[in-house]
Order: structure tokens, then sequence, then C-alpha cells
């Protein structure tokens, strides 16, 4: 019958995130149509014409429940994004120096006696090194040059020098954690924003810990 054809059509303009309602209300005027010219000698039976109706009707709820679930993703979406928002985030690429210490987490290489940490600024050149501890697990950068000087606000990146009786064991990037100003989706990435307008992909994250932690 020709409403079955209906049927389909008004099902395939269901998937689309509208409401349905206007296309339920041309349903019920071509049902109606097809009732007042129908054979009068071949009536078609009635239940045919309830069958139709709660086939729209379902498939017409169907489409509903998908549109909750898409907004319920958003939403859980979202809440995803703000787990990130606080946390402060450790990194192999470097900090953003405002005035305020740096938390690093220096992993010297097994054997060593001696380690040094280095600083570079954006432009790659050495602005600090100072020996610390061979087994330094954890440090606090001030910002300050081999000189004393507090350094400019700006992106610094670290890495750490192991050797051994005065011969270099292994060279590595040190991680350095940040705050956590921002989290936001685009293009299927989730993108972190940090101090000093830095943008990095969560993906490049190596571990979180709550501030002070």
């Amino acid at each position: 019958m020709e409403i079955n054809g209906i049927g389909t059509q008004t099902a395939t303009r269901t998937e689309r995130p509208v409401s349905t309602q206007g296309d339920f209300q041309t349903f019920l005027t071509m049902l109606t149509a097809q009732m007042q010219n129908q054979d009068p000698l071949n009536p078609m039976d009635a239940s045919d014409f309830a069958v139709q109706l709660a086939t729209f009707s379902s498939v017409e709820q169907q489409t509903y429940t998908n549109q909750l679930l898409g907004a319920l993703l958003n939403r859980t979406g979202l809440a995803d994004l703000g787990t990130w928002v606080g946390m402060e985030a450790r990194l192999m690429s470097g900090a953003h120096f405002d005035g305020t210490a740096i938390d690093l987490a220096p992993d010297p290489a097994q054997g060593a006696d001696s380690v040094t940490l280095v600083v570079r600024n954006s432009s790659g050149d050495i602005v600090d090194s100072r020996a610390l501890a061979p087994d330094s697990l954890a440090y606090s950068w001030d910002g300050r040059a081999a000189t004393g000087q507090v350094l400019p606000a700006g992106s610094y990146t670290f890495e750490l020098v192991s050797a051994r009786r005065g011969e270099t064991l292994d060279t590595r990037p040190v991680a350095a954690y940040q705050p956590i100003l921002e989290a936001r989706q685009e293009g299927g990435t989730t993108l972190l924003v940090l101090p000093g307008h830095r943008h990095v992909d969560s993906a490049d994250v190596t571990g979180l810990r709550r501030p002070g932690a």
C-alpha cells in the first residue's frame, strides 16, 4: 500500500536531529485522505490503519529516545572535561614560568653519582644549570639563573644530565607540573589550556595530581 511507502520516508526523515511533530501531522493528514478515498466496495480493514498508526508512533518514539541519548552523551562529555580543570598536568614539554616556582620530577639514571639540571628558554639557550642530589625525584625550580637573577616570564624546558665518575650516562627531559586552566573539545581531541596560553593535547599528559600534592 502507498501508506507503507509513506512510513518508510518518515522513518528516514526522523533520523535528523529535529522535532518529528510536523511529520506526524503530515502522516495523519495522509492517513485521513487515504480513508476518505478508499474503494467503498473494498474498504481497508480498520486494523490495518491501527497497525500503520502504531508503526509510525514507534518510529517517532525511537527518534525521540535517540535525541535524548545524544543530549545525555553531550552532557557526559562536558562532565569529563570538567574533571581536568583544576588538576596539575605532568608534562615533558616544559612549563611556563610566571614568577611562581615550578615543581619538577627529575629521574636520574641508575648508577649516577652526579646529576645536573639544565634549563633552556624558548629560544633553546641555556639560562640555568645547577647540581641536584643523585637521588632527586622531586625538585622545585625557583626561576632564577645561576647568577641568582630572577628570569623573565616565559616558557622553559628542563633536562637532566646524569653522570658517573665524570662520564655522562644519560641526558633526558624532566617532567614539570602545570595547572590546567581550561579543557575543550576540538576535532575529537581534548585540548588543555595551561598558564601562558599554552595549548597541549591531553594525550601528551603523563600524569595528573591535585594541587599541593
